[in-house]
């Protein structure tokens, strides 16, 4: 991991494309960025990535139980007619 230590109005770029200032530390330490990236890059707080990832998860998990209950069905109705 790479640290910077960088003062208010001060940036750093990340490639040729993206441009990081810093705006601002407020005194309860909370630092304010300002990025300015072109449209086509995706730009996602950690917490928001991490929630998709967990909600990801759950939609495949709830497919697999969909999935074991339609296989339950289909044998109790084969079950039913044999």
């Amino acid at each position: 991991m790479l640290v910077l230590r960088r003062k208010a109005g001060e940036s750093f770029l990340l490639g040729e494309q993206i441009t990081v200032t810093v705006l601002g530390v407020e005194p309860n330490g909370t630092v304010n960025l300002g990025i300015d990236a072109p449209r086509d890059i995706l730009i996602l707080r950690s917490e928001l990535q991490q929630a998709a990832f967990v909600n990801q998860d759950a939609a495949a998990g709830d497919a697999s139980l969909v999935e074991a209950l339609e296989t339950a069905l289909l044998h109790s109705e084969q079950h039913k007619e044999g």
